[in-house]
């Protein structure tokens, strides 16, 4: 389970808009899964964030599986995030569980979801 602990649940832009996506992690044949958020402005379509994820999990003995994507509006001023949207090639991502995923790691955040795409 070590490496496993050692994958961070979340790892997303300090501040802005952008893509993201949810993916679970699970061991070959089945075992301990996990579910976490990666997002980044860098990715200009949503399989740019998964292309980068895959191999770096793929190392670490784990399976990978696109759960769906949409956007997150990270506000560190405020303090507030804002997930919505959807990913054109993985469909949407469950937003009520990204942001329970999200609130692990931005404890004092307030943190919200919507199906809008904007």
């Amino acid at each position: 389970g070590s490496a496993m602990a050692a994958v961070r649940d979340v790892e997303i832009d300090p501040e802005g808009t952008f893509k993201y996506i949810l993916v679970r992690l699970q061991r070959p044949g089945g075992g301990e899964q996990r579910d976490i958020v990666r997002g980044t402005k860098a990715a200009e379509f949503h399989n740019h964030i998964f292309e980068k994820v895959n191999p770096e999990m793929e190392k670490l003995g784990y399976e990978c599986k696109c759960l769906g994507g949409g956007k997150i509006d990270h506000n560190s001023k405020d303090k507030k995030i804002r997930v919505f949207g959807l990913s054109t090639g993985y469909g949407i991502a469950d937003h009520s569980v990204t942001v329970e995923i999200l609130k692990k790691e931005y404890t004092d955040y307030e943190i919200t979801w919507s199906d809008d795409k904007k």
